[in-house]
């Protein structure tokens, strides 16, 4: 019997063996080493290609084709045993969201960055609930989802506020950049090869706001939390929280997330199967493990792009760092229920 919502149900995706892929034995030995045979606790964060697809209109309606899609995955792995939390991003949600508030300030007041954060936080975790309950349904598997709008507090003095470095919205070319950075004052960086954004400050999170909520449902809910990194706020002195304008990096905030959940893995899902290193370069090499300090490393010697795959990786590190005896995993959507079975992925160790 599931935790969550009764008998486990029948996989709907194929399973390994119906594919033909051998298992890496000297992984799944590791997780056995590891004593992660029985992990149960997952917290998962979604990168931007399980929320929208680059070959479809950046709409609504596109956004909630792509995320009942991405709901197949993650209900098979909830089915698979796991109980689960999902955060996920927002940047190209929020950006859009702030355009269209600046838009029509002429006719309605434009609404501060930390209510447009919050926004994309509603209309993003609906869509999610949506399709995953779908999923599961499909599943029989009764299990509810909830989205819970999410305040994670940070410091009013981090250094970030002063060098804004989280992309945010749509891309451009470096001349239409370098025009918008004229006309309206904003600060525009390129990003990862992909072209030009919107850059905003992004403070380390400190404390999740409602995290006694996500607790007090965790035995019988899938919630979605800390969406978009979560709302960020300060604390004052006397005690009231206030909005700031800035984006809290969504794999740092799942990784809070997973800490103070006390999660048995991170899985931080991206584009890609495996971290690389040489990434697109001839001598490219694929990692299958890597240690907290080979990972350190390699952070060191640069080769994980600021606002792609470094922040995911220094959340892995992170979360095994002061969790020795747990895991994170950054694997692709489409390889997540693989690499929880030990067979795809890269797995972050302590040693």
């Amino acid at each position: 019997m599931n935790r969550r919502g009764g008998p486990l149900c029948p996989p709907v995706l194929r399973r390994r063996e119906d594919r033909g892929v051998l298992p890496y034995k000297n992984k799944i030995d590791l997780w056995r080493m590891k004593g992660l045979s029985n992990a149960k606790k997952v917290v998962i964060a979604l990168g931007g290609n399980a929320l929208e697809d680059k070959s479809l209109p950046p709409t609504a309606e596109s956004q909630l084709e792509v995320v009942r899609r991405t709901a197949d995955y993650i209900a098979e792995i909830s089915c698979r045993g796991y109980e689960i939390a999902i955060a996920h991003g927002n940047g190209p949600q929020v950006g859009r969201i702030l355009l269209s508030s600046e838009a029509a300030k002429e006719v309605t007041p434009a609404m501060p960055f930390d209510v447009c954060g919050a926004m994309s936080q509603g209309y993003i975790g609906y869509h999610i609930q949506q399709g995953l309950k779908y999923a599961l349904n499909k599943r029989n598997k009764n299990t509810p989802v909830v989205s819970l709008v999410t305040q994670v507090v940070v410091e009013k003095d981090d250094a970030a506020f002063k060098n804004p470095s989280k992309p945010i919205g749509p891309f451009y070319t470096e001349e239409q950049a370098k025009k918008i950075a004229e006309e309206k004052g904003f600060i525009m960086k390129e990003d990862a090869g992909r072209g030009w954004r919107r850059v905003v400050p992004s403070p380390m999170p400190r404390k999740i706001v409602e995290l006694n909520s996500v607790k007090l449902l965790w035995d019988s809910t899938i919630v979605i939390t800390v969406g978009g990194g979560g709302i960020p706020v300060i604390e004052n002195q006397d005690g009231t929280l206030e909005g700031v304008a800035a984006v809290i990096d969504k794999d740092l905030a799942a990784e809070r997330l997973a800490e103070d959940v006390g999660a048995d893995i991170l899985m931080i899902l991206t584009e890609v199967e495996k971290i690389s290193i040489n990434f697109k370069k001839p001598n490219q090499q694929d990692l299958s493990h890597m240690t907290v300090a080979q990972a350190a490393q390699l952070i060191e010697e640069g080769h994980f792009a600021p606002g792609s795959m470094l922040p995911k990786v220094q959340a892995a590190v992170k979360f095994v760092r002061n969790n020795p005896d747990k895991i994170a995993i950054i694997t692709s959507l489409y390889k997540a229920v693989d690499a929880l079975e030990g067979t795809a992925g890269t797995v972050i160790t302590f040693a």
